[in-house]
């Protein structure tokens, strides 16, 4: 047999390693090129490595949860054309039979396209094949013959809809850009099939026990680990995103000595500076939220309040001040919790930052964050938006030693000038690391937040 290693591509700039996710594919499977294969995570962007050619999966090396150096080998194909029906037949029909056998080490390269996934990477429940009825079948290879593209564009989470559902991407019609098909195309084409969706046949059926016959009490299995009833358990990998949440959390609350500071803040004169801005900005094509106000008046208190802009490097017992203001923004995607960073703030205008939040964002929506605008914050926002609640105790982005809390502005009733008057209040919730930042020095760096907020025309005074 004619074998073939694939080997883990470099999939960003320092990257060195990944983590596998989850597999596409089995042993013994027939690939087509293009088709995705792994699910692999490298710091926190995670991308779905496709087929580099057509053949049979030999051997899968790396389970999920594993580590993967790059250029280790990831995946063995057997190339030959006894075995591998589906790539001879792809070479004929691209009018290459000449079947040049196996090159070591050679081939086209992989591709690796970021994605956003609709559930977390790792917590998806494992779903057995469920075979398709013999009307819907019917159906499908009625349609086989008149395919809308040879090879669909589709983010995973719709390819493993289709699987779910037993319906092959190429009948699919597309309706998004550039010819990508979506969950709703695929949800779309069950219905307007036959039968319409699927009935799950795996629901269980309650059946009501007779009367006079005794019900029997089973026993109750019970997972000696974690003392619970086990019987509705279901197990499923703690890998990918999730897990690295997990251990960037679990580092952060072991090492740093965590102390939250909490205090209102009025709002009034930034809801209104933003709105007589609002149309300027949308002028040149930015949306300008409260946000980039906010990163200007923490990049304003770091330069009062260095410490809080430093690190404290363990290894040789000192404490870092970084001079750069690179603000991480927390935000929570279906990928789980990223932190895009706005480089040098400290040098950028307040609508040149809202251009960056925006561009930063939208490409963390679209799966398409690069690694680089992912690493070296030195300072984090994160703000809960509309479920703001009234505070919370954020945990420091390791090794950073402060990071800020912002919850929705609600009307509340305030106290000015001796009276009492209904006011715009947003609280302020910052942790810091206690080992480095004493705590009148954090509620001082509080406190320079708020005044560039409540005043926020401060904010111009030396902008570039």
């Amino acid at each position: 047999m004619a074998k073939w290693e694939f080997k883990l591509p470099d999939i960003g700039e320092g990257v060195t390693e990944g983590e596998v996710v989850s597999w596409h594919v089995k042993e013994g499977d027939v690939v087509q090129e293009d088709q995705p294969m792994v699910e692999v995570m490298t710091d926190k962007a995670t991308v779905t490595i496709t087929a580099p050619r057509a053949g049979r999966i030999a051997e899968l090396r790396g389970k999920p949860g594993q580590v993967i150096q790059v250029h280790s080998v990831l995946v063995v194909f057997d190339l030959d054309a006894a075995n591998a029906p589906a790539q001879h037949a792809h070479a004929h029909a691209n009018g290459n039979g000449s079947g040049n056998g196996a090159k070591k080490d050679e081939g086209p390269a992989a591709t690796a396209v970021g994605d956003i996934r609709e559930s977390l990477p790792g917590m998806t429940s494992p779903r057995p094949p469920v075979a398709a009825p013999p009307t819907q079948l019917a159906s499908s290879l009625a349609e086989s013959a008149s395919y809308f593209n040879d090879k669909p564009l589709a983010t995973p989470a719709t390819r493993k809809t289709a699987r779910d559902l037993g319906i092959d991407l190429k009948t699919v019609k597309p309706s998004g850009p550039q010819g990508r098909v979506t969950k709703d195309d695929v949800l779309s084409h069950v219905a307007a099939k036959p039968g319409g969706a699927r009935t799950d046949a795996r629901a269980p059926v309650a059946i009501a026990p007779s009367a006079h016959a005794p019900v029997a009490i089973p026993s109750v299995p019970v997972d000696a680990r974690l003392g619970v009833d086990a019987r509705q358990d279901e197990r499923v990998p703690f890998v990918g995103m999730r897990r690295k949440i997990a251990s960037k959390m679990q580092q952060s609350t072991q090492t740093a000595a965590h102390f939250t500071f909490v205090e209102e803040c009025d709002a009034t004169a930034l809801m209104a500076m933003r709105a007589r801005l609002k149309s300027a900005a949308e002028a040149q094509g930015v949306k300008l939220t409260y946000l980039p106000f906010i990163v200007k008046a923490v990049d304003k208190a770091l330069t009062r309040h260095p410490i809080l802009n430093s690190a404290l490097d363990e290894t040789t017992n000192e404490l870092v001040y970084r001079k750069a203001h690179h603000i991480g923004i927390a935000a929570s995607t279906d990928a789980g919790l990223m932190v895009p960073v706005v480089k040098d703030a400290d040098r950028r205008t307040l609508l040149d930052i809202a251009r960056e939040i925006d561009r930063l964002g939208s490409d963390a929506k679209a799966g398409k964050s690069k690694t680089q605008d992912l690493q070296g914050s030195t300072f984090t926002i994160t703000s809960l938006g509309a479920e703001g609640g009234l505070f919370a105790t954020p945990i420091i982005n390791f090794p950073e030693v402060g990071i800020l809390g912002v919850h929705r502005i609600k009307e509340r009733p305030v106290v000015k000038d001796g009276q009492i008057v209904i006011g715009h209040v947003m609280l302020l919730s910052l942790s810091f690391d206690h080992r480095i930042v004493d705590g009148h020095v954090g509620a001082a760096f509080a406190y320079d937040i708020i005044a560039s907020l409540e005043n926020p025309d401060r904010l111009f005074l030396d902008m570039i």
